[in-house]
């Protein structure tokens, strides 16, 4: 009997903690960083492009 309560608690608790990191993940992604920091992010790719060209 213990251990299912013992289960039920560390189920709550873990369903706390899942969502507490998901909030952490959306606010990391969508309130700390700059829109700045993702459009130099989004040209990632093409800078390889314009070293090919140049050289």
């Amino acid at each position: 009997m213990a251990l299912n309560t013992l289960f039920d608690n560390a189920s709550s608790v873990m369903t706390v903690v899942s969502f507490i990191t998901f909030s952490g993940i959306l606010w990391w992604a969508y309130v700390h960083h700059q829109e700045a920091d993702f459009a130099t992010a989004a040209q990632l790719p093409f800078a390889d492009d314009e070293e090919k060209h140049h050289g």
